[in-house]
């Protein structure tokens, strides 16, 4: 059941759970992430990086859109990380059902005028759109740094940016690190920022980064309102270690015969995951 992003949050957010949003970079990943949702009866969002997108190409997300279709379980197909109007657009053409615009490395101004001009865009045609405040570190595929000083989102700030651009939902920075975090830094979520800011938005709240933190965290950062978290490394690692454990035998060749082992591996993350953040049966509220 093919759903766009705001539908989706609106329910979690009214029943106090998280989404997962997972990142997938193939299709056997993809699949494997399917198929834990519909065991867990979880509603998912598929979150598909532009830097994931050009590997798989918008060829493949008619694939993935058809798959979801034919699914019981509500889900989203999200543009994550776009940089620019264009990733955004070329999103749109092929089928996505949100996107995410991030400006956050701009100034405000700058950030909230890119995402109306986006929102214009997406809205037109039914697709929601997620915008970021604060710093979350970078999102680089080879190597991760958390920036030298968080700028964690101001609550006020927050509200004003979600009134001036009309987002649909907001990443917020409370002290989590895209990636694995650096041995050297420390992750500890502000949970007094993240109920300040739900006290005064009604817009769905978004945790990116989250990979570092305390399982007691991010559990807590969901019991207090946010409502989607993004999950990329934590399923990336497990799944080519995996692979790089049954690469040892030297014999094999066949995809069939090599990622299923990974696919396995990865989905026991998942379904952590999907317990961790409340998501578990409540694909039945839609």
């Amino acid at each position: 059941m093919l759903m766009n992003m705001k539908d989706l949050l609106a329910v979690a957010n009214e029943h106090n759970f998280a989404v997962p949003a997972f990142n997938i970079s193939d299709y056997n990943m993809f699949n494997g992430i399917m198929d834990a949702s519909e065991e867990k009866n979880a509603p998912v969002i598929i979150a598909i990086h532009p830097d994931e997108l050009s590997h798989i190409t918008t060829e493949m997300v008619k694939g993935i859109i058809e798959r979801i279709h034919n699914s019981a379980i509500p889900a989203v197909v999200h543009l994550d990380h776009g940089g620019t109007f264009e990733q955004v657009i070329t999103a749109i053409r092929a089928g996505f059902t949100s996107v995410m615009i991030d400006a956050s490395g701009e100034s405000y101004e700058n950030n909230v005028a890119t995402c109306r001009k986006v929102c214009e865009a997406a809205h037109a045609v039914n697709v929601s759109v997620e915008g970021e405040l604060g710093t979350i570190g970078n999102t680089d595929s080879v190597e991760t740094t958390a920036p030298d000083e968080i700028l964690y989102t101001d609550p006020a700030q927050a509200k004003d940016f979600i009134e001036k651009t009309g987002i649909d939902c907001l990443a917020i920075a409370i002290g989590t690190c895209h990636g694995i975090y650096p041995k050297d830094k420390k992750p500890e979520l502000r949970i007094d920022i993240l109920d300040e800011i739900k006290k005064i938005v009604d817009a769905p709240l978004v945790l990116h980064g989250g990979s570092s933190n305390k399982d007691s965290e991010i559990a807590k950062s969901v019991k207090h309102g946010i409502n989607k978290i993004n999950i990329s490394s934590d399923t990336k690692v497990v799944y080519y270690q995996k692979m790089r454990e049954v690469l040892r035998d030297a014999s094999l060749r066949e995809p069939n015969m090599i990622q299923p082992a990974c696919v396995e591996a990865m989905k026991k993350v998942a379904f952590d995951k999907i317990e961790l953040f409340r998501a578990t049966g409540k694909a039945s509220l839609y």
